[in-house]
Formats: structure tokens, sequence, C-alpha cells
């Protein structure tokens, strides 16, 4: 594929988010073919770029977050810089901002202004709580969305508190959903001749949508699930097991015919047969005694003897991969999951290639997160226009 194709070629992306929902959006809208600005403060930029692990004061996130991103500086606490982003969405098709609602009414930043004489723009407005409501304007950072959602509720063990995850999962699920609007929002404007629209999406509602079975639960039954650790109330045996040399298993029965290959597979094929057993709802009842059998045969053998039996019994099982596990998996290296990217700054570095595949437009990596503001003659003289003295007098003014 030659470099600038890919399926939204020819699509451009004003990136005027910070942290991880919006721009995870944009990042994934780059890596086939849209052309992406990042828009940061002249001082610090993303606070993305100073977020998590470090190496020599380079952010490992934003170095893949920020990949195939052109980067400009602009302050938007000046009129001058919000002018200059109107122009910028003048000349996009797709914008997305994470200020809370008042700041963009404020600042003159709200769709019906960004869009004045430019109807096909897309506009992406992320925030933790979403528009209207009595919390609209409230800070919210993923960690609120995984506690509202009902996501820390239901995870951890039954007497543990509720467990939050160590990665950003409500912004990553926001993200997505965000991704996938953007393009239902370009193809009814582009396709139905229609203009473009307002997308508004929060931190909560994306990842409660995963967990909606517990909303229908207490609708029906009026009962509020609680935690179940690594059990789940809806397959069994479903769970993760400790191996005799000290590795974990993880395994779902969740379709019928693996529940019971299982069973088979540790040498209990009467149990396919017994009641107890052999029905879906049966064996949610009695879960606790067939997670028993299973842990039982799994603690007496290594992981690689019970990785062994269970794939040639067709079993749906797997290792618990960390980092260094993960990178080294044969399936995923024949995929080719984690190539090494050359950089500037760090020489190279590992990061996931983009997902999903393509057959014809497969996604790329063309270059990981650039220097603040790297871009901003490309973009500002460039695409805008503006002449040498200008940038200078902006510059002078802190607005770039």
């Amino acid at each position: 594929m030659l470099v600038g194709e890919g399926p939204l070629t020819g699509l451009r992306v004003i990136d005027a988010a910070t942290l991880a929902a919006g721009p995870l959006m944009a990042t994934w809208m780059g890596e086939h073919g849209a052309d992406v600005i990042k828009v940061e403060q002249p001082e610090g930029g993303d606070p993305l770029r100073q977020w998590g692990a470090q190496k020599n004061g380079v952010g490992l996130m934003w170095k893949s977050v920020g990949r195939n991103k052109k980067s400009v500086t602009l302050n938007l606490r000046h009129e001058a810089g919000r002018d200059l982003l109107r122009e910028l969405c003048g000349r996009a098709d797709v914008v997305v901002l994470n200020l809370r609602p008042s700041t963009l009414r404020r600042w003159g930043l709200d769709y019906p202004n960004l869009a004045a004489g430019h109807p096909g723009l897309v506009m992406v407005h992320v925030t933790g709580f979403g528009a209207g409501g009595p919390k609209s304007d409230r800070p919210g950072f993923g960690t609120l969305g995984e506690a509202m959602s009902g996501f820390a509720h239901l995870t951890g063990t039954p007497d543990g508190p509720p467990t939050l995850p160590s990665f950003m999962l409500a912004d990553g699920v926001a993200g997505l959903t965000a991704t996938y609007a953007v393009m239902m929002a370009l193809y009814h404007r582009d396709v139905h001749g229609a203009d473009g629209q307002l997308i508004d999406v929060n931190l909560i509602e994306p990842l409660a949508r995963l967990l909606e079975q517990s909303v229908l639960t207490h609708d029906q039954l009026g009962t509020v699930p609680g935690r179940t650790g690594n059990r789940w109330d809806i397959s069994a045996p479903r769970n993760v097991y400790l191996t005799k040399d000290g590795h974990w298993l993880a395994m779902s029965g969740s379709a019928p015919t693996i529940a019971k290959r299982a069973l088979v597979a540790v040498g209990r094929p009467e149990l396919t047969t017994d009641p107890r057993f052999a029905e879906a709802q049966q064996r949610l009842r009695n879960a606790a005694e067939i997670d028993a059998i299973m842990a039982g045969w799994i603690r007496e053998h290594t992981l690689d003897e019970a990785m062994t039996v269970f794939e040639e019994a067709d079993v749906a099982a797997a290792p618990v991969y960390d980092a260094e596990q993960l990178v080294a998996d044969p399936q995923l290296t024949a995929r080719n999951v984690y190539p090494r990217i050359p950089d500037g700054d760090l020489g190279s570095l590992r990061v996931q290639a983009p997902v999903p595949r393509f057959s014809a437009t497969p996604g790329r990596v063309d270059h990981l997160g650039p220097a603040l503001g790297e871009h901003n003659e490309e973009i500002y003289g460039g695409l805008l226009g503006l002449d040498a003295g200008r940038r200078r007098e902006l510059r002078a003014q802190g607005v770039i």
C-alpha cells in the first residue's frame, strides 16, 4: 500500500481533545488514512504526553496514541487561538473536543459556531457525563465511568471491594463508540447528501451498554447481581485456575459442547450425561462443583501439560499472559501484532499494529507521536496560508 492510501484517505480530523477517549478515536482514524491534526496547548501539550511510564522524559503511551498525527500548538484561551481552530475546522471533516459544555459555549466553540459556514462538519464532543442533566458540566475521567457504569461493582471477589481496572477501559470503550459513530455520521452526510452533526459521547454509557445484563436482571427479576470473582453466572466452567508449576490458566464453557469437552478432557466423561451438568442452566446451579473438578485436575498438571490436553480436546482454554508472554506468543508473532517502529526519541518502540485488519486497505503506522508543535509551520503556513510575519506575531503573543 502506498503511503497515504487507506479507506479514510481524504478525510481531515482535528484532534483538539486531551487524554484518552477522543485522542484514541483520532488515532484509529489516522491508522486508516485520515489526515489527523493534533491541537495542543503550547505549554506542556496534551497531558497524555506525561501520562504513565516514561523513558528519558518521553511518554511511552503518548508515542503510541500520537502515531500518524501532526502536532500543532494552539492556545484556546486566546480569542485568536479560537479563531484559528475555527479556520482549521472549516477545512476539516471531523473535529474532536472534550471541553466542558459551558466552556464550549463561552468560547464560541459549540457545534453551531464551528459548523457555521461549514455545515458538513462532524463534531465529536466527549465528556464525563454527557450533555444535559445536572452533572453535564462536571469534570470526568475514565475512573468515574468505570465506577458509575456498574463495572467496578461487578469486578472483584464477593468478599472484596469493588475493583477498578488498571488500564483505560472506559476511555477505550468510549473511543471505540465514537469511532463507529463518526463513520455513521460521515456515511449519512456523504451517501444521503445530509449535513454533518454533533455526536455526544460520555464515559459512562458506552461501558454501561456492555454491562446491560445486570440492569435487565434487576428490571425483570428484582435482583442486583454482585461480584463473583472470575466466575460468571452465565456459564460454567468459567474461571482462572492455578497449575502445578505456578501458572494460571483461563477456561470458558460458554458453549454447551465446549463444557462437555472439558469434562471429558479432565477424565470425567460420565458427567456429560449427569443431569447436574448435562444442561447449561443445571451446570450454573452446580457451578461450584464443576469448578472444583476443573481446579483439582489443573493443579495436578503443569501449564504445558494442561494446555496440550485442552488443545487436543478442542477446549476453550488459554494461559494468562503478562506483557512479556504476550509479545512472545507464536500466534501473535505470526500475525506481527507488535511491530517495532523507528522513532527519533527512542530509537524504536514496539507498539500494537492497527486493528481490525483489512484485506485491500490495511492500516499502517507511519510514525510515532511527534514533538509538541512539530507541524506548526506546515499547518499554519501551508494549510491556513499564514505568512511568516503573522506566525511570528502569534508566537510572540503565546497563541501558537
